[in-house]
């Protein structure tokens, strides 16, 4: 490589260069798919944070399909595990924007990460932030300050989430076990569930499949709905497959 080829930045800093910010990502109409609602859209490339586009079903909606954006592949996997939940009503992606003023007195922007609403009328907007950032006192005064600028009609709580209990594992698994109960099939998944709960001897997940007169996929898609319904417990931050550790949840 000749010397006019050699990108300065390469010649001494090995780290990934700052690349210029690029213009956001603009879906346009899908259909059959409601739009992205967020009052900010997170959608914009970058090469260092994770952002992921997906699509969910609540009942606020009448389980149909809406486009969702998360900032991170944290923030998705919590909306993730919330919508494995049964008691979530709705949830909605940057659902809300703040002005406050940081400890330098400078005006600042926050928008909530999501607002998840339950079925008893519960609402509570979610912050998620990584584990290094929330051992910092200098976070939670910020936390405070978005607190105290929140309108306390937005949500009845705000929660606190740590990035850092998702592993990478657990953050696939989500995405999985989400996908999975995108298809029902409440006949087999009965079937199955009542094999796991009269076989004493259940360990792991292939040790049902030769107790079922159905084909092996079958069997396995239907242990992901159950272990997502919560019916089977499995280590979500291990691979789900069928070497798995299952057992009948209590």
């Amino acid at each position: 490589m000749s010397a006019d080829q050699i990108i300065d930045h390469d010649s001494w800093n090995y780290s990934p260069a700052k690349l210029p910010r690029q213009s956001k990502i603009e879906l346009g109409r899908i259909h059959g798919i409601l739009p992205f609602d967020g009052v900010r859209n997170p959608g914009f490339r970058s090469s260092t944070s994770h952002r992921v586009w997906m699509t969910y079903r609540t009942a606020a909606n009448d389980f149909k399909r809406k486009v969702g954006i998360a900032e991170s592949a944290a923030e998705a996997a919590v909306a993730h595990e919330f919508l494995l939940s049964p008691n979530l009503h709705d949830l909605h992606f940057q659902p809300l924007s703040v002005h406050y003023r940081d400890e330098q007195s400078k005006r600042r922007t926050y928008t909530h990460d999501i607002l998840a609403t339950f079925v008893d009328g519960r609402r509570a907007l979610i912050f998620v932030r990584n584990s290094d950032s929330l051992q910092k006192p200098r976070t939670w005064r910020e936390i405070e300050a978005i607190t105290a600028a929140t309108p306390r009609g937005a949500a009845d709580s705000m929660m606190i989430v740590d990035a850092g209990r998702f592993s990478r594992q657990r953050r696939e698994n989500l995405f999985r076990l989400h996908e999975a109960i995108q298809f029902l099939d409440p006949e087999v998944d009965d079937m199955v569930l009542w094999t796991a709960r009269n076989h004493r001897s259940l360990w792991l997940m292939r040790d049902l499949f030769p107790l079922l007169d159905l084909p092996q996929k079958v069997v396995f898609k239907s242990c992901y709905r159950l272990i997502a319904r919560g019916a089977l417990s499995a280590n979500l931050d291990h691979v789900i497959a069928e070497w798995s550790r299952v057992e009948v949840a209590s």
